[in-house]
C-alpha cells in the first residue's frame, strides 16, 4: 500500500498530472489492487469531505479578495501604505512588502496579492531603481506573506485536518506574519541603502490623510471581520461571508466601481477559484483517511519514538521536508495530505499543535516563490513579463531572508503563542 501511496503520486505528478487526479488515481489504485474495501467506499469518502460547515469560509475569502482587487480598494490600499513610508530608504519596496501585508488581512490570497500589487507597483518598482529581476522576487516573495496574515485560507484547512480551532490560528498568525513582513522590510532597506535607490517620496502629512480617508474602507474591512470574530460576533465561517457582502456594498456603493454585472462576473470567477481548491480538499481527504485508517499516522509516531528523536531535531527535520514539499505542492494539498501525518508526532514530542499549524504555513509560504514550481512565480512572471530564469535570479535572497524568519519563527514559539495565551 505504501508503495502505491508513494511511487504513484510521484510518477503522475512528473508526468504533469493535475494535483487532484493525482490524489484520486493513487486511491482508487490502492483500493482496487491493494486493499480488500469496496471501490464505493471512494466516493463516500470524497464527498464527505467537503461537507464541512468551515469549508464555506473558503470562496467567501476568494470571492472578498477578487472584489477587493476589482473595485479599487487594493490600489487605495497601496498609495495609503506608499504614502506612510515615504521616508523611508526603500520606502517603495518597503510600500510593496506593507500593502501585500494589508492585502492579506483581507483576502488571505497570495496568488491574487501578487497580480494586483504586481499590475500597480511593478512599474513604479523598476522605474525606481530595483531593476526587472529584483522587482519580479520582490513581488512573488511578499505576497507569500499573505497566507499567514489572517484571515488565512490555508490556515482554515489546518485547522480542519488537524482538528484545531481556527480562530487560535488566526491569533496565532498575526505576529510571524508581522515579524516576517519586518525582516524582509529590513532586508529591503539595507539594499536600498546600498545600491542608492532613492526614497519614493517625502513624508506628506496631508497626503497621508487624503490617502486614509481615500482607503479607510479597505482598511476597516480587517477590523471588521477580525474583530467580528474575536468579539463573539459571528465565526470564521460567517466572517467570510461578512467580508465578502462588505466588499460588495463598497464596490457597488461606496466606490461605485462596479455594476451588479461586474459582481456577479466576478463570483462566477471567484466560484471557479474556490471548485479548484475544493476539488483538491476532497481528493486529498480520501488520501488522509486511507491513511489514517490503515495506521500510518501511529506507525510514524512509534518510529520517530524509537529513535528518540528530540522535538528541536524533529521541528528541523519538518522544515527541510516541508520547504522542500512546498516546491512541488500547493499549500492546500501538502496541508491536506501532511498535516493528519505529522501533527500527532508533534504533538508526541510535546510541540503545540497550534503553534505547529503557524511553522507549516510559513514553510508552505515560502513554497509558494521557490523556483522552480512556486505558484507565486508563475503569477509574476504573467504580470510582470520578466522571463521565468531572471525571476528566479530575484526571489534567492529573499528566499533566505524569509528561512531566517522561519527559524525564529519555529524556535520562539511566543511568537506564535502569545496572543492566543
Amino acid at each position: 500500500m505504501i508503495a502505491t501511496l508513494a511511487a504513484l503520486p510521484i510518477a503522475l505528478l512528473a508526468s504533469g498530472l493535475p494535483v487532484f487526479l493525482v490524489f484520486l488515481v493513487a486511491v482508487a489504485a490502492t483500493l482496487a489492487f491493494v486493499l480488500p474495501m469496496p471501490p464505493l467506499l471512494l466516493q463516500q469518502v470524497v464527498f464527505g469531505g467537503l461537507d464541512n460547515y468551515a469549508l464555506l469560509a473558503v470562496p467567501f475569502f476568494v470571492f472578498a479578495g477578487d472584489l477587493m482587487g476589482r473595485s479599487g480598494i487594493a490600489d487605495r490600499l497601496i498609495k495609503w501604505v506608499l504614502a506612510l513610508t515615504g521616508r523611508i530608504p526603500g520606502s517603495l519596496g518597503v510600500g510593496t512588502i506593507g500593502a501585500s501585508s494589508m492585502m492579506g488581512a483581507i483576502s488571505g490570497s497570495s496568488a491574487a496579492a501578487v497580480a494586483a500589487l504586481g499590475k500597480t507597483l511593478y512599474p513604479q518598482l523598476v522605474d525606481a531603481g530595483y531593476g526587472r529581476e529584483r522587482s519580479a522576487g520582490l513581488l512573488a516573495a511578499s505576497g507569500a506573506i499573505d497566507i499567514v496574515i489572517p484571515p488565512s485560507i490555508a490556515m482554515i484547512l489546518y485547522g480542519l485536518a488537524a482538528e484545531q480551532s481556527i480562530p487560535h490560528l488566526f491569533l496565532a498568525g498575526i505576529i510571524p506574519g508581522l515579524v516576517i513582513a519586518a525582516i524582509m522590510s529590513a532586508y529591503v532597506v539595507m539594499v536600498a541603502i546600498r545600491a542608492k535607490v532613492p526614497r519614493a517620496g517625502r513624508f506628506d502629512l496631508g497626503l497621508v490623510l487624503s490617502t486614509s480617508k481615500s482607503a479607510v474602507w479597505g482598511i476597516l474591512m480587517p477590523v471588521v471581520v477580525l474583530g467580528g470574530i474575536y468579539g463573539g460576533f459571528f465565526s470564521p465561517t460567517e466572517a467570510g461571508g461578512v467580508a465578502a457582502f462588505y466588499a460588495m456594498l463598497v464596490a457597488r456603493y461606496v466606490y461605485r466601481s462596479m455594476s451588479w454585472g461586474d459582481i456577479v462576473r466576478a463570483a462566477a470567477d471567484s466560484a471557479v477559484l474556490s471548485a479548484k481548491i475544493l476539488i483538491i480538499v476532497a481528493t486529498a481527504g480520501a488520501i488522509t483517511w486511507l491513511l489514517t485508517t490503515q495506521g500510518v499516522p501511529q506507525a510514524i509516531t512509534s518510529w520517530l519514538q524509537a529513535m528518540d528523536m528530540s522535538a528541536v531535531e524533529y521541528l528541523l527535520c519538518v522544515n527541510v521536508f516541508l520547504l522542500i514539499t512546498g516546491c512541488v505542492l500547493d499549500p492546500t494539498s501538502a496541508i491536506l495530505v501532511l498535516a493528519p501525518l505529522l501533527v500527532p508526532v508533534a504533538a508526541a514530542l510535546g510541540v503545540d499543535p497550534i503553534h505547529f499549524g503557524v511553522i507549516m504555513t510559513v514553510n508552505l509560504a515560502i513554497g509558494m516563490f521557490t523556483p522552480p514550481f512556486g505558484l507565486n512565480l508563475f503569477v509574476a512572471q504573467s504580470v510582470t513579463g520578466v522571463p521565468a530564469h531572471a525571476i528566479y535570479r530575484g526571489v534567492w535572497p529573499f528566499v533566505l531572508v524569509q528561512i531566517a524568519a522561519l527559524l525564529l519563527v519555529t524556535y520562539v514559539p511566543a511568537l506564535s503563542l502569545a496572543l492566543v495565551r
